[in-house]
């Protein structure tokens, strides 16, 4: 008996040494939780009535749901504000210039490189990507991957299932919703399990469900106070754009052109709503304010009502998890890849450090850890994510990731050295927007930010206290001098820190030309084979 006692406890501990490391923390205590990640595209705070935007544009009761039943940060932002390079660094818990995925212009997501699912994969968990991608190459370390191509599309969206291609019909958000459903049903339930269920919505062009058409009985929305925003005493970055209501705005975007993929069903029933005002709108032939005044409401009946679909689903899934008996071991978290303008300083999209679209949702519901009801203020970022969810499972957290684990904060507990200032750098350039690669430093009350290419080198200081709407340059007042210096201090520091000292490599740009730039050096041309001219 002593014998077979020793070899039993020999064998364990060898079989322990060849998992991963389960740290025997509070987080760990019984069952490791479920996690799932309810994740959209380009959502912004001021959409979602839990954060009580001025506007009051639109009610959430779902989303606000989580809010009430976990905790809401306030202060969650983002260091590189674009939708792929944000996926890359929640996956890795890396800046772009360590994870390798600059921007969405000409990146490819290298999937052999460590990511937070494969290590939860590793430690026995259940791994399902649902959704949007948008990082190029295939999913890795999921067990399950279901996702749009590319962008993916609104209506009856192709899809790609473990790398087969497969059609879906209907509305993509309700697609996304049933197909994570449906995951959690056929699920192992002997084993815990992360899911990721990604939307491609709101994403531009913002087009609506069938069933929200009309949804606000063409309500004339409250304007914000920068929509005519004239940019004076600002950088020239911040003036020469393309990404305002006045000059960028499509005819897919004020929905002149329907959105593609429709049937002929869905077709009818698109233009028997948009039909009749798009004719009133060309009659009108606005011109000026009016003109602009008429995108940003369009705008908001079509962005809002893609928010509102999402809402819908987000209630579905969490019935889903009461339904299978999960919710209360299960952490949901709701989430964005960046912010987004929604007529603040004329501008829709993202790409900037200005707080619309560096900062980004994160509600977290853990039934009988985080307080419900309660708020964060602290300065978290996505770059937590991939460590957070490491020791919900109990996993040891890699030393080569840059943020910090939010378990600590979901208990309501503040580290004495938590963070008070995050770096951020943007990079691509100049499509699809003109927006100037810019790197900077944010701080609770200010930002310093410095844009550095290609053909200008300057600085601005925002005060968020003094100018809420970040509308003023205080770098050269002063008055400012020593928090300029502070700062450059900080910025200095902070990109020691994360790495970030050397210049970033020509492709970290994109692949369309700088105005002025000379062409790189073409290889020789491969001959081609055969007769024709090929394509």
């Amino acid at each position: 008996m002593y014998v077979l006692t020793r070899f039993v406890l020999l064998l364990s501990l060898v079989l322990a040494g060849s998992m991963p490391a389960i740290a025997q923390s509070p987080a760990t205590a019984g069952a490791r939780p479920n996690i799932v990640m309810i994740f959209c595209d380009d959502l912004t705070c001021q959409a979602i009535s839990a954060y009580g935007e001025s506007r009051h544009l639109l009610e959430t009761p779902n989303i606000d749901r989580l809010a009430a039943q976990g905790v809401k940060f306030d202060r969650c932002l983002v260091t590189n504000s674009i939708c792929g390079p944000s996926r890359a660094t929640i996956l890795t818990g890396k800046y772009s210039h360590r994870n390798g995925f600059y921007n969405n212009s000409n990146s490819k997501f290298d999937g052999s490189q460590q990511t937070f699912p494969k290590l939860l994969q590793s430690a026995g968990y259940q791994t399902a990507l649902i959704g949007k991608w948008h990082l190029i190459s295939d999913p890795t370390g999921f067990d399950f991957w279901h996702i749009l191509p590319g962008q993916g599309l609104y209506y009856n969206p192709p899809m790609i299932k473990n790398g087969v291609k497969v059609q879906q019909d209907g509305y993509t958000t309700d697609v996304i919703c049933d197909l994570s459903i449906d995951w959690l049903r056929q699920r192992d339930r002997t084993r815990p399990f992360l899911l990721m269920s990604q939307h491609k919505a709101p994403h531009r062009e913002w087009a609506p469900a069938l069933r929200h058409l009309g949804w606000d009985n063409d309500r004339v929305y409250p304007e914000p106070a920068t929509l005519f925003d004239t940019f004076e005493g600002r950088s020239r970055a911040v003036a020469d754009h393309d990404m305002g209501l006045d000059r960028t705005f499509t005819e897919l975007d004020a929905k002149l052109r329907p959105s593609p993929n429709m049937t002929p069903e869905q077709l009818e029933v698109w233009n028997a709503y948009y039909g009749p005002r798009n004719a009133e709108f060309l009659a009108a032939d606005l011109k000026g304010k009016d003109l602009v005044r008429w995108r940003y409401n369009r705008y908001m009946h079509d962005y809002l009502a893609c928010v509102k679909a999402v809402d819908e689903t987000v209630g579905r899934l969490l019935q889903a998890l009461e339904d299978e008996g999960a919710a209360e071991n299960t952490v949901v978290m709701f989430s964005s890849d960046q912010g987004f303008f929604l007529g603040e300083h004329g501008w829709f999209d993202k790409r900037w450090i200005f707080e619309e679209s560096l900062r980004t949702p994160l509600l977290v519901r853990w039934p009988g850890v985080t307080e419900p009801g309660s708020v964060c203020g602290e300065i978290v970022s996505l770059l937590d994510f991939a460590q957070t969810f490491l020791e919900l499972a109990g996993i040891e957290q890699p030393g080569d990731m840059q943020g910090r684990s939010l378990v600590p904060l979901l208990r309501g507990e503040v580290p004495s050295d938590w963070r008070k200032s995050l770096y951020y750098h943007y990079y691509e350039f100049p499509v699809p927007h003109r927006v100037r690669p810019h790197r900077g430093v944010i701080t609770e009350r200010y930002k310093l930010v410095h844009y550095y290419k290609p053909d200008i080198d300057e600085w601005e200081l925002l005060d968020r206290a003094a100018d809420p709407e970040e509308t003023k340059n205080f770098y050269a007042d002063p008055a400012y001098a020593t928090i300029v210096g502070e700062l450059h201090r900080e910025l200095t520091r902070l990109q020691q820190e994360v790495q970030d000292t050397e210049e970033p490599p020509r492709s970290a740009f994109g692949n369309e030309r700088f105005e002025g730039e000379p062409p790189a050096e073409s290889a020789p041309k491969p001959k081609r084979s055969g007769k024709g001219p090929g394509k």
